[in-house]
C-alpha cells in the first residue's frame, strides 16, 4: 500500500524526490502518512479536496482487497 501512495504522489507533485510516506500501525489500522514538498501541497489534495478524496478511494480498495484498515493523512 505504501508503495502505491508513493507512486500516485511522486505522479503528481512537481518534485517527487520530497515525496515520503511511513507506515504507522497499530493494533486495529494501518496509518500512512505523506508528506511533500510545501509548494506541492495543493497538487496533492486537489479543488475541494477531490484528488486527496481520489487517492483515499484507491487505498479504500486495495485495502479492501488485503482485508486490512488503512488510513491516509496527508502532512505539511
Amino acid at each position: 500500500m505504501k508503495e502505491l501512495i508513493e507512486y500516485v504522489a511522486k505522479s503528481l507533485v512537481d518534485n517527487p524526490e520530497q515525496v515520503v510516506v511511513t507506515e504507522v500501525e497499530s493494533e486495529q489500522s494501518t496509518v500512512l502518512e505523506l508528506r511533500v514538498a510545501k509548494e506541492d501541497i495543493g497538487k496533492v489534495i486537489g479543488r475541494q479536496g477531490r484528488t486527496a478524496r481520489a487517492i483515499r478511494i484507491l487505498l479504500g480498495a486495495a485495502s479492501a482487497k488485503a482485508q486490512k484498515r488503512i488510513l491516509l493523512e496527508i502532512q505539511e
